[in-house]
Order: C-alpha cells, then structure tokens, then sequence
C-alpha cells in the first residue's frame, strides 16, 4: 500500500509542469538603433567606477570614498538586500515538506450515563508529523522566480543608490567650490572697488568730483558687497549638505570644506570628447534603475504564473510516524510503532470569480510593469543624448566665456587707468567694472557646468555599475539564476 502512493506521489511529480507565461526580455531597441540614436562607435571599453577621480581633486575622491562607506542610503540599500535574500530564503522552502516533532498525552474519563461504570482511557504519543503541499502546477517554482527577481532587484537598488550618491557627492562639491569661487570674485571686486571709492571721495570732499560720480562709486561697491552675506549662505548650506551626504556631522570648519588653494572651478576640465562616444552598446540594460526595472517585471510575470496555478487542483499529503501506547514505559519499542498518511485533493469548483479576477489583476499588473520598463529605457537614452550634447556645447560656450573674459579684463584696466588720468567720465568704468564681474562669473559658471554635465553623463551611462564588475552584487545577482538581463 505505501509503495503504491509513493509510487504515485512520484508520477504526479514526473508530469507536473510550470503553469503561465515565461519570461521574455521585451526588446525596446536593438543594438543597432541603440548605435545610430547615440551615435555609438563600437567599443569594448568599461565604463570605470571610478570616474570622478578624472576631476583630479583628492578632496573629492575622499568626500565619494567617505560616503560609500558611511551613507545611511547605503546602509538602508544593504539592509533591503538582506532582507530580500531573507525573503528568498524563506519562500524557497515554502512547497517542500516539513517536519515537527511532537509528544502527546491523552486522558478520557467516560460518563457513567453512557457506560454505566467509570471508565478511562489514556495513552502517550510520540513522533513527527509532516506537511507537504505537492507543487504540481509549479505554482512554488513561480513563487521562487518571483523572490529571485526582488532579490536581483534589491542588489541593482544598491548599486543605484551608490551611483546616485556618487553623482549627488560630486555635484554638491562642484556647487561648493563654484560658490566659493564666486565669493573669491566678490572679494577681489570689492577691494578694489573700495580702493576706487577712496580715491573719488577724496575727488569729491575737494569739490573734483560731482554727487553723480561719488554716488555711483558707493553704488558699485554695495552692489558687490550685498552678494557676499547670500554666497557665504549659500557655502555653508553646500558645506552642510556634504556633510549629510558622507553621514558625518555639519562642520563648516572642517578642512576639506574650507576654500583650495587650487580650486578646480578656476580652470575648465580638459575632458576627451570622443569618450562620450566610446560607450558599450548595452549600456542601457546595464544601468541599475533600468535592471530595477527588468527584475520587477520579471516577480511580476511569475506572479502571473502562481495565480493561474491557484485555479489548478492542488494535492496535499500530511503524514504521521512514531510511537504510542498507554504507558509511558513502553513507549518505544514492542510493538507501540505507528504510522499513518492523508493525501487531500483540493478543486477549485466556485469562488465567486476570485481565482479567475486574480490572474486578470496580476496580468494587469505586468502590463503596466512593462510600460514603466519601456518608459525607463527611453529616458535613460533621452539622458545620455542630452548629456553629450550638453558638454559638447557647454565646451563650445566655455571658449567664448574665456575670449569675453579676457577681452572684458583689457577694457576694465585701461578704463581705470583712463579715469585716474581724467580722461572719461567714472560712468564707463562703473560700467566697465560691471560687465568685468559679470564675465568673471560667466567663466567660472560655464566651469562648473561642465563638470556637472560631465557628471550626469556618467550617471546616464551607469556609472560603470554593472553586473560582472561588483564582486559582492555579481554574486547576488548570479544567485538567482542565469536568467537575468540577457538580451
């Protein structure tokens, strides 16, 4: 008797299948239009994690390396990545068969009404019990597709928060060093503009200079010094932000905050153009937000799967071996064995439309886990695209900052000279003085744009997370199956 159910218990095994759709890479865009749209060149080369380390500021790399190691984002990221690989753990056991110790000790005392004397029975039990929920309709097999695909994807939201972190770090410290820059302008401006101050109120308190000359010297000054108390705001809001970002403590006092003695912003980045070309084909499956994208479609589709096998018949076997007898002393051994097994058939005939809604809603949920897929793809081109294109044209503006700057400082300085000598009014080099400091801040901004332009690009590539390149993520992901992000 018991070889015939096992007998059938291993046939039902031997013809069960896996119920709903597999999983299919939904192609967005070939290669090759992925090459004519950005323009690609073929290239092997790997986007490198590292490439900030370009900006050639070892604060920087310090204030990226602090952070990696200590943001709270991260350690939020590393804890969903635990739990998800909990999670897996946990519902990858879910259709296997387990088993529970148990002891038990039964005492009845009849009633006399229906016996007429005081009977009693009692008896000890001891043994396991088992519970097995036989995955034929591979309902079980979907539910552990679907916690690898969350696991994967918890290992890619690792991977985004440390690029995001990365891009915010060094935005925020090129904002830092802009402003401080700025206020290294002002401060020069202001100084000479006061020494200009001096010498025309001495014009005026001697009657050489009139109320319109003496009031647009004072003008000129204010002007600039009002800018000064909103940058220094401004640098210890940046200065605070940094702080945040690498999970330390504001302190504005702090030595890599303060201004360098060779401040990046000064000079434009002498970046190689034709690497904004030079980028692998399958940049965009690699990025981390886009494979978040992919694994939640892929738990989404064995969704599906798993409540379709919810309307299939369902057998459940529960099973009995041990020992029982009315005295504890006999309990094992002799013939106190015992064993017994139920096999249950569940059919699904009527629920009020339950089983057949669920499968709708779940295929429902996959549709627009697609579209949010799709979306994801295409912003992530239209990113790189702008991306390349604001660097290559901020370039382009950058050289005409630089002429402007350098022609503007000829036209301030000869003005100057020409005012001392009483050759044009103050009028023109009030003028003069304005559109210096207006050039000064037009370079210097034109500088930090493209750094951040720069910046954004890596984090439209990926910034060379992916994943064969992350030992610990590679794992993860490799974990879950061979399946994941072939295209």
């Amino acid at each position: 008797m018991v070889k015939s159910f096992l007998s059938g218990i291993y046939l039902l095994l031997l013809v069960s299948c896996t119920v709903g759709p597999d999983y299919k890479h939904p192609d967005i865009v070939t290669d090759e239009q992925l090459q004519k749209t950005l323009n690609l060149r073929p290239s092997n080369k790997q986007i490198s994690l590292y490439w900030y380390k370009e900006f050639n500021d070892p604060i920087l790399n310090n204030l990226i390396e602090k952070g990696l190691k200590q943001s709270t984002d991260i350690k939020i990221a590393i804890e969903k990545l635990h739990q998800a690989r909990q999670n897996l753990r946990i519902n990858n056991t879910k259709y296997l068969p387990t088993f529970d110790a148990s002891g038990t000790y039964y005492y009845l005392k009849d009633s006399r009404i229906y016996t007429g004397e005081p009977l009693s029975t009692d008896y000890f039990q001891l043994g396991l019990d088992s519970i097995w929920e036989i995955d034929i309709w591979g309902g079980g097999r979907r539910l552990n597709e679907q916690y690898k695909a969350l696991f994967a994807a918890a290992s890619a939201n690792l991977q985004n928060v440390q690029l995001a972190l990365t891009a915010e770090i060094t935005s925020t410290y090129i904002q830092l060093r802009h402003v401080q820059e700025q206020l290294q302008i002002a401060r020069k401006n202001e100084a000479l503009q006061k020494s200009l101050y001096e010498l025309i109120k001495q014009k005026y308190d001697a009657g050489l200079a009139d109320d319109t000359t003496y009031n647009q010297a004072q003008y000129l000054l204010s002007s600039t010094r009002e800018t000064i108390p909103q940058l220094e705001a401004s640098e210890n809001t940046l200065q605070n932000s940094l702080s945040v970002l690498t999970s330390t403590l504001p302190d504005t006092k702090d030595s890599q905050f303060i201004y360098p003695k060779t401040n990046i912003i000064k000079e434009p980045l002498r970046y190689n153009i034709s690497k904004l070309y030079e980028i692998p084909v399958d940049v965009i499956r690699n990025r981390p937000d886009i494979r978040i994208l992919e694994y939640q479609l892929m738990a989404q589709n064995a969704a599906v799967g798993q409540a379709i096998s919810n309307m299939f018949p369902n057998v459940n076997l529960s099973a009995f071996w041990g020992y029982q007898s009315k005295n504890i002393s006999s309990l094992i051994g002799g013939g106190s064995n015992t064993y017994n097994y139920s096999p249950t058939i569940n059919l699904p005939i009527f629920h009020w439309g339950a089983l057949v809604n669920n499968v709708k809603l779940q295929k429902s949920f996959a549709r627009e886990d697609l579209q949010q897929y799709k979306q994801g793809v295409l912003e992530a081109i239209s990113e790189i695209k702008d991306a390349a294109y604001n660097i290559e044209k901020e370039y382009q503006r950058n050289q005409e900052t630089q002429k402007a700057l350098a022609a503007q400082q000829e036209v301030a300085d000869i003005s100057t000279i020409k005012y001392k000598n009483g050759l044009i009014e103050f009028s023109e080099v009030l003028t003069a003085q304005q559109n210096l400091l207006n050039a000064q801040n037009t370079y210097i901004e034109s500088n930090a744009n493209l750094y951040n332009y720069i910046t954004g690009f890596y984090k439209a590539i990926g910034g060379g997370y992916t994943i064969n390149n992350i030992p610990d993520i590679r794992k993860a992901e490799q974990d879950v199956g061979g399946v994941f992000c072939k295209g």
